[in-house]
């Protein structure tokens, strides 16, 4: 493997995840004004939540991922959710193995905490060629009109997603 994930547990860290995600902005192809999308961004570091870094042997970030723990919808309370905030890949990792590894990450690193996380959720881009690849994976639960255009809501059972994941070829990395 020539690249290895990182929990952003360190102010560092936390400031390197910020800063990538900001020089790519707009690759995120999200329809929200950039004081909302700067809120999804950096609220997994704000909230209690989890940011992933991935990294080259070179030490360049060259992935992200990030979530927090509940929805806006129940005072985040409802903790066994987790919502997941962004995933973004440099171009030229993208249709690798990249985010299988990064979905395999997630959800060992998930199972190996004290909490009891049940179902994953997130937001992406209302697209034909993003619904048939997270029709694989999640439901499609609801379209909402943004300022930008339309986004769409995924649902699906934790369990689901780390079985999927562990379904392949994998490192053990909890």
């Amino acid at each position: 493997m020539d690249y290895y994930f990182q929990i952003c547990a360190t102010e560092r860290y936390q400031e390197k995840y910020i800063t990538f995600l900001l020089q790519h902005h707009k690759e995120l192809n999200l329809p929200y004004p950039f004081p909302v999308l700067l809120s999804f961004m950096a609220s997994p570091v704000l909230m209690q939540g989890e940011a992933v870094l991935c990294f080259n042997p070179d030490y360049e970030v060259i992935g992200a991922l990030s979530y927090i723990y509940g929805t806006g919808d129940h005072n985040y309370q409802d903790t066994h959710i987790v919502q997941i905030q962004a995933v973004f890949l440099v171009d030229e990792r993208r249709k690798t193995r990249l985010f299988l590894e990064g979905l395999q990450f997630l959800t060992q690193y998930i199972a190996q905490l004290d909490r009891k996380v049940t179902e994953f959720r997130f937001w992406t881009p209302a697209k034909r060629d993003l619904r048939r690849l997270f029709a694989k994976l999640a439901e499609r639960t609801a379209t909402r009109e943004t300022d930008l255009g339309l986004i769409d809501e995924y649902r699906a059972p934790f369990s689901q997603w780390h079985t999927y994941g562990m379904r392949f070829r994998h490192e053990s990395y909890f």
